[in-house]
């Protein structure tokens, strides 16, 4: 008797066995139908093995499936990242089938000569038609336009029969890229790390990189230099470049395109399902070299994968953390490990967990220390607000509005950096001091002028403005507290009537398209001010701009995560690196109450070392990553007696263990979200520690009760 382990693609925390019918052949990897319950499922086949029999009887495969079945290291890599992560399997197997769920593109219609006919009355218009057809099919609009005449013509004599209308299944592949189509004058540095990739992708072994550049010093250059030399000694090589937002992927597609004459493939949730359709097939057919995408495009099914990059690796946004919880920097390097492949963690910030490994020798360390041509660094200034305060209900002090007003006369580029979208980010009631929160929800409600409503980023719940307020009824007492970027704007405004101003954020530009005309508006020149967040920090070059003004500094040093240095010196060299990347040198002016603090000392200094230094003493100092590791247990529940007995029962069942401490349970600082109470209980523990292994043992003593959801985090980014 033979059986097969199925992983069914929901949330089922093992693979199922079935008897495999004598007719039916399936090896791992292979797609089949099963039935679970009084439903027919697909499933992926993750071992096949001969039994004598079993105490129980098992259903049998209904059939074997005619979609290709997933590679081999496809499937190892869905069961690594179950056990890294603490998932259920299955729910990585419905990431890894995600394609096959979306409709495939329709076919084409096309036309083609019918064999032994010709045309009655013979044109010149007809005769230029069938020229141009020869024997081949071709779309009826494109052989119009191939042969220069109008569709009338076409329609004429298909109507006569010399031409006959077929639908040909679409095949999914991408056109090839040419690795000498347009090849970039590397400096050497980029030549030297070009070399090292291409060299480590050579061997065909697991080879992890940290490519390690300023802003502007030409990172991307140098890894495509190094998927040229790959590709053209490896034409059949697959290479993934995953990006950390969406509103990057169409800037680095078209710089692709250009270098290779060819467009790669883009996987991200921007893209139409058909679309995403062919990506999948194409990609496991292997009729797909360049993947460009999103942290999901990590679970392609590869037929030959030999590099991965992993750009502003340092990033927060690769961390999933709705339903399927993973960091997707930490799985591009398995993946890489698992496929035998090389994989480049590219960053001018890189994270201190990169950092350290690189330190330890387990990363090639790949440094390019200057930027490309004739850029240089812009010079970095604090603006000590303690000394020269904004005006009343004023943002921008006087040094950064006179630096404002030099750089527009210049007609140069100012970026004004505040990394809070909305207008205000609290609504106070002057009357009776309440401030406005979502419903069920501890978030404050941001005031958003544009729209006219106040809107939670957390939950998405959104309403108009009230004129009274909702706690005590005072009408016209409600008032917006603190900046964000549409404050910010109003205020450019009024001090720069005649200056053209644009506010980047993910309420601007929702989606990529948006996202990328305010971007090529910026680059060439059509924006005098631009406002925004983060989402104007990463990776974007405006050969115009010449200023950053750093609105508030400090505004992501407030609070207990024990990130917050990291993350906002590499925010901030981040914003502050978009100035002066071409040939006019750039400044950046940083707003702070608190110019002592060593992050900003670091900044103005440029001393990325120092700071790296301090704060990697720190950690170590509280075997806190990268020197310890971090799991986090959220538990929610909108029955508040069930979510306490809940915790007090984890809490009692805390396995005995050395080098490892539990702390909580706890309520979150975000206590109550959409009507659910929240408590966490965190756990660090050393680095040599099977913390996996202790979460399983832990877990597996108490049992969670339908009314409560338990979340498990691992390498936790976030602690709310």
């Amino acid at each position: 008797m033979k059986v097969a382990s199925v992983l069914i693609p929901l949330p089922v925390p093992e693979a199922f066995d079935y008897e495999v019918p004598g007719p039916i052949e399936v090896v791992r990897g292979d797609q089949v139908a099963v039935p679970l319950g009084p439903r027919l499922l697909r499933g992926v086949v993750t071992e096949v093995r001969e039994t004598t029999g079993s105490n129980r009887r098992l259903k049998a495969i209904e059939a074997a499936l005619d979609d290709p079945p997933l590679p081999d290291r496809t499937v190892d890599f869905i069961e690594w990242a179950a056990r890294w992560t603490l998932s259920a399997p299955g729910e990585m197997a419905q990431t890894a089938l995600k394609g096959l769920r979306n409709p495939a593109p329709r076919p084409e219609r096309r036309v083609r000569r019918v064999e032994g006919r010709s045309p009655a009355r013979s044109t010149p218009a007809r005769e230029a038609v069938l020229a141009a057809l020869g024997d081949r099919s071709t779309p009826g609009p494109q052989l119009a336009r191939a042969a220069g005449v109008s569709s009338g013509v076409i329609k004429g004599l298909i109507d006569e029969g010399v031409l006959e209308v077929v639908e040909i299944a679409a095949v999914a592949a991408f056109d090839p890229p040419r690795p000498d189509h347009a090849r970039a004058d590397l400096n050497p540095d980029q030549a030297a790390a070009a070399t090292a990739i291409a060299d480590g992708a050579a061997t065909k072994a697991f080879s992890p990189f940290l490519l390690d550049g300023v802003t502007g010093s030409g990172k991307t250059e140098a890894y495509l230099e190094a998927v040229a030399r790959l590709l053209a000694a490896e034409p059949d090589a697959q290479i993934l470049i995953l990006l950390p937002e969406i509103a990057l992927t169409q800037a680095l597609i078209e710089r692709i395109a250009a270098r290779f004459g060819a467009t790669p493939a883009e996987w991200h949730s921007g893209v139409a399902p058909p679309a995403r359709r062919k990506v999948w097939e194409a990609v496991i057919a292997g009729r797909c070299n360049l993947v460009v995408g999103a942290r999901s495009a990590l679970f392609l099914p590869f037929a030959n994968l030999r590099l991965v990059v992993v750009d502003e690796e340092h990033d927060a946004s690769f961390k999933q953390e709705d339903g399927l919880v993973y960091h997707g920097r930490d799985l591009a390097v398995a993946r890489a490990r698992i496929e035998g492949a090389t994989v480049v963690l590219a960053s001018a910030t890189p994270s201190l967990e990169t950092l350290w490994n690189a330190h330890q020798g387990r990363y090639g360390w790949l440094k390019l220390k200057a930027r490309h041509g004739a850029a240089v660094l812009p010079d970095i200034a604090l603006i000590d607000l303690r000394q020269t305060p904004p005006e009343r209900d004023q943002w921008l002090s006087a040094p950064l509005r006179e630096a404002m007003a030099r750089t527009l006369e210049r007609r140069e580029q100012v970026l004004l950096f505040l990394n809070r979208r909305g207008y205000a980010p609290v609504v106070l009631c002057r009357a009776c001091g309440h401030r406005l929160t979502a419903p069920d929800t501890d978030s404050w409600l941001v005031e958003h002028r544009y729209t006219g409503r106040l809107v939670c980023h957390l939950t998405g719940f959104s309403m108009p403005r009230p004129k009274a307020c909702p706690h005590c009824g005072a009408e016209d007492s409600l008032v917006p507290v603190g900046p964000g970027v549409e404050r910010v704007e109003e205020e450019a405004k009024s001090l720069f009537p005649h200056a053209r101003t644009a506010v980047f954020s993910s309420d601007t530009a929702p989606d990529g398209r948006s996202a990328r005309a305010l971007i090529e508006a910026m680059a060439a020149g059509e924006i005098d001010i631009l406002v925004a967040t983060q989402a104007a920090a990463k990776g974007h070059n405006f050969p115009g701009l010449t200023l950053v003004g750093v609105v508030d500094a400090d505004l992501g040093l407030r609070g207990g995560d024990l990130r917050a240095a990291e993350r906002t010196f590499q925010l901030l060299t981040q914003a502050t690196g978009r100035a002066g990347r071409a040939d006019r040198p750039g400044r950046a002016l940083l707003q702070t109450w608190t110019p002592e603090h060593p992050v900003l000392q670091a900044l103005a200094a440029g001393d990325r070392d120092a700071f790296v230094e301090a704060e990697m003493a720190e950690r170590e100092l509280a075997s806190l990553p990268p020197f310890g590791r971090l799991a986090a247990l959220i538990l929610s529940s909108e029955n508040p007696d069930a979510l306490e007995k809940t915790a007090r029962a984890l809490a009692e069942a805390i396995p005995n263990a050395e080098r490892l401490e539990v702390y909580g349970p706890a309520d979150a600082p975000l206590a109550l979200v959409r009507g659910r109470r929240r408590k966490r209980l965190l756990v660090r523990a050393d680095r040599d520690v099977d913390l996996q292994g202790f979460l399983r043992a832990w877990l597996a003593r108490v049992k969670v009760p339908g009314s409560v959801r338990l979340s498990v985090d691992v390498d936790p980014y976030s602690f709310l």
